[in-house]
C-alpha cells in the first residue's frame, strides 16, 4: 500500500507528459528528425578529402607527353579537367569567380626541355581561400606526374626519371598563400552568426506576442501582411548591421584578415543575406505556436546550413545530393560572396549569381511568410 500511491501519481504524470508530447507534434517530430539528419549529414555528406575538383588547363603545346600528364591528373580522381583556356587572364577570372579550384599550365617547349633533361616547370595555381579544400590534391600532384612519366621515360630516356625527378612542379596558392585558416573562417563566421541569431530572434518575436497575448492587438491593426512583416523585421536589420560591423572590425584588427574588394558591394551582399534570414525567421513564427518551437525550427534550419554551406567542411567534397541541398541555402552563397570580396577582390560580375540566388531565396520565403500570415489574419 505504501508504494501504490506514489507509483500511481508517478504514472499519472508520466501519461500526462506522453499525451502532451503527442499533442505537440512539431516538438515530437524534431526529437527524431534532428538525430536522423545529423547521422545522414555526418555519415554521408562530410568528406575531408575532396575529389573531382574542377580544373582549368592552359596548354601552349599539344604533345603526347602533355596529354599523358593530363590523363594522369584526370584519372587520379582529384582533378576534373572541365575547360581549356587560351588566355592566362581567362584562367585567372575562372579562379577568382570560384568556377575552378585549380589552373594547370604547360609552357611552350615543355616536351623539348623534358627530353633534354632540363626539368621543365608545370605551374599549378590553386584557389587557397579554403586551404583544406585544396591541400590533398596539391600534395599528390607531384606523385601523379612522376608516376605518369615513368611509363613514358623508358629506354634512352630512362635516366630522366631519376631523382630529383623529370619535372619541377611550381605551386602558386592564390588568395591565401600562407594557408592561414582565420582568413577563411572569420569571414564565414559572419554568415554563421547572422543565420543563427537573426532567424531565431525573428521567429521568437512573433511567437512571443502570441504567448503574452499581444498578437490580437497586432492582428487588429489595419496593416497588410507585408507591412507587418517589414515592421517586425526592420529593427533586426539594424542588429544585423551592428553584428556585421563587430565581425569586420574583429577580422581587421584581431585576425588581420585582408580586405581586397569593395566595402559597398559587401554591404549589399550582407543586406540581402540579412533579409533572407529574417524572412526565414518570420516564416517560422507563422508555423510555431511557442518560442520553444520557434527555437527548434531555427536549429532545424541552422544545422544543414552550418554543415552543407562549405563553412566547416569543403563544399566540393560533398556528394552531389548534398551540394544540391547546399545550393538552396543562403549561407552557401553568402560565404562565396564574402570570401570572394574580402580575399579575392571579386567585383559585382564575379558575385552576381550568388547575390541573385540569395535575392531569389528571400523573395520566395517572403511570399510564403506573407501567405501564411494572411491565413492567420483570416
Amino acid at each position: 500500500m505504501g508504494l501504490t500511491a506514489p507509483f500511481a501519481r508517478f504514472w499519472a504524470i508520466f501519461l500526462k507528459e506522453l499525451i502532451q508530447m503527442r499533442r505537440d507534434r512539431l516538438t515530437f517530430g524534431m526529437l527524431f528528425a534532428l538525430p536522423v539528419i545529423q547521422v545522414i549529414l555526418f555519415g554521408y555528406a562530410i568528406n575531408m578529402d575532396p575529389k573531382h575538383l574542377p580544373t582549368a588547363v592552359h596548354i601552349e603545346e599539344q604533345t603526347p607527353i602533355v596529354r599523358t600528364l593530363l590523363n594522369a591528373l584526370e584519372t587520379s580522381g582529384y582533378y576534373d579537367l572541365i575547360v581549356e583556356t587560351a588566355d592566362p587572364r581567362e584562367s585567372t577570372r575562372l579562379l577568382a569567380r570560384g568556377d575552378v579550384a585549380f589552373v594547370v599550365s604547360f609552357p611552350a617547349g615543355f616536351t623539348e626541355r623534358l627530353v633534354r633533361g632540363e626539368r621543365p616547370q608545370i605551374l599549378i595555381e590553386a584557389d587557397a581561400s579554403d586551404p583544406s579544400a585544396a591541400s590533398n590534391a596539391i600534395a599528390r600532384a607531384d606523385a601523379i606526374f612522376n608516376q605518369a612519366l615513368r611509363h613514358e621515360l623508358t629506354g634512352p630516356l630512362a635516366h630522366l626519371a631519376a631523382k630529383p625527378g623529370p619535372i619541377e612542379l611550381v605551386i602558386h596558392p592564390r588568395y591565401n598563400p600562407e594557408a592561414i585558416t582565420q582568413y577563411n573562417i572569420v569571414p564565414g563566421l559572419l554568415g554563421v552568426i547572422l543565420t543563427m541569431t537573426l532567424v531565431m530572434i525573428t521567429g521568437m518575436a512573433m511567437t512571443r506576442e502570441a504567448e503574452v497575448g499581444t498578437l490580437e492587438n497586432l492582428l487588429a491593426l489595419p496593416a497588410k501582411p507585408l507591412e507587418v512583416m517589414l515592421g517586425k523585421i526592420m529593427p533586426y536589420v539594424a542588429i544585423g548591421g551592428l553584428q556585421t560591423a563587430l565581425v569586420l572590425l574583429a577580422a581587421k584588427f584581431l585576425f588581420h584578415v585582408p580586405f581586397a574588394g569593395s566595402m559597398g558591394l559587401l554591404l549589399i551582399g550582407v543586406t540581402i543575406f540579412v533579409l533572407a534570414n529574417l524572412a526565414v525567421g518570420f516564416t517560422f513564427s507563422t508555423i510555431a505556436t511557442s518560442q520553444m518551437q520557434a527555437m527548434q525550427l531555427t536549429f532545424f534550419f541552422f544545422l544543414p546550413s552550418l554543415l552543407l554551406s562549405g563553412f566547416m567542411f569543403p563544399f566540393r567534397g560533398m556528394p552531389i545530393w548534398a551540394q544540391t541541398i547546399g545550393e538552396m541555402l543562403p549561407l552557401t552563397h553568402f560565404l562565396r560572396v564574402i570570401r570572394g570580396i574580402m580575399l579575392k577582390g571579386a567585383g559585382f560580375a564575379d558575385v552576381r549569381q550568388e547575390m541573385l540566388a540569395m535575392a531569389a531565396f528571400t523573395l520566395v520565403v517572403a511570399i510564403i511568410a506573407m501567405l501564411r500570415y494572411r491565413r492567420t489574419l483570416d
